[in-house]
């Protein structure tokens, strides 16, 4: 399998794996999870042994059951040797004070990450949403806590504006708290907008980048043509996220992406994959193969370099703009 790369998370000192894996598929639910306790564990074993020391899930994740699955694939590894990250927003529960980025929210659902993750600590905790009806004050300086008392190591950042991202930066400045090491943006081929948005934040402000959904929800995988249902068990037959990538200008993308792949003997994944690595900006994509070979395939992208015009050919359909089409 091919030799791992790692990089620094943004201005930080911490070594990353230049691939995350991503852990969401790992629970039960939706069809096109993995809904295969044993097979998830192996598969997280099997990245770790692979040499992907960056693990990414969150409390909503299956209700809790991602979590309990990295934790079973991590107990048998050297726990200093992960990077393993959590988030926390979305609603665990019914009432009031389930939801959020409350200091009460924060701190009880840390504590509850913990237990099903069977770690002492997290690496990285993330805001999985900006929070309006939460002054960031509050967020911030119960975040600052849990890096004071050595819960947490670094904290982070996922889905906002530019603004609301800049106005957390600064008053984490201004009055000491604890200041976000990394973002979480959606980031892709087909969805460029953070180009407009989130991203030059970034880049200013020395802030890592993670980004999500790397395919575009299987997208740029090539699984799907123009003019062909998807077939059934295929993300997009039931999933409307996939199916909203299904636009001229993206097919257009996609064209691109195949032609390349043919020429570099490589599959549409991987030049989709090693067309973000070539962004400067970004530090570690996170991938969710839900299969061995999905796993190698995504791996292998490491090993193709994008020249200068491979690289304008896929991003010439499209300009990046914020806020993205349907997503205002």
């Amino acid at each position: 399998m091919t030799d791992m790369e790692y990089t620094k998370l943004g201005s930080t000192g911490l070594d990353v794996s230049r691939f995350c894996l991503g852990c969401m598929n790992f629970g039960s639910g939706a069809e096109w999870m993995m809904n295969d306790r044993e097979a998830s564990v192996d598969l997280i074993r099997e990245a770790i042994d692979a040499g992907v020391n960056f693990l990414d899930t969150a409390n909503v994740y299956s209700r809790g059951e991602s979590e309990e699955i990295v934790g079973d694939a991590i107990a048998e590894y050297d726990r200093d040797e992960l990077v393993i990250a959590s988030k926390v927003f979305g609603r665990m529960g019914d009432g009031p004070n389930r939801q959020g980025l409350s200091r009460k929210h924060i701190l009880d659902q840390v504590e509850a990450s913990l237990d099903r993750l069977g770690v002492d600590y997290l690496d990285l905790y993330q805001i999985h949403r900006w929070d309006e009806e939460t002054d960031i004050e509050e967020t911030l300086s119960a975040l600052s806590h849990l890096v004071e008392t050595g819960k947490v190591r670094y904290i982070g950042a996922s889905t906002m504006t530019s603004y609301q991202f800049t106005k957390a930066l600064y008053t984490s400045d201004v009055a000491d708290y604890e200041r976000f090491a990394c973002m979480q943006p959606e980031y892709n081929a087909v969805d460029r907008h953070e180009e407009a948005n989130l991203l030059p934040v970034c880049a200013g402000e020395g802030v890592g980048v993670i980004p999500w959904s790397p395919l575009a929800g299987g997208f740029l995988t090539g699984k799907y043509d123009r003019d062909e249902d998807p077939e059934e068990g295929l993300r997009a037959s039931g999933d409307q996220y996939t199916r909203n990538r299904f636009t001229e200008e993206n097919w257009a993308v996609l064209d691109e992406i195949r032609s390349i792949a043919e020429a570099e003997d490589a599959s549409p994944a991987q030049v989709s994959l090693a067309w973000l690595l070539s962004k400067e900006v970004v530090d570690a994509p996170i991938v969710g193969p839900r299969s061995t070979e999905h796993l190698r395939e995504n791996l292998s992208a490491l090993e193709l370099s994008l020249d200068d015009d491979q690289v304008e050919r896929i991003e010439a359909p499209k300009t990046p703009r914020w806020p993205a089409p349907g997503k205002d």
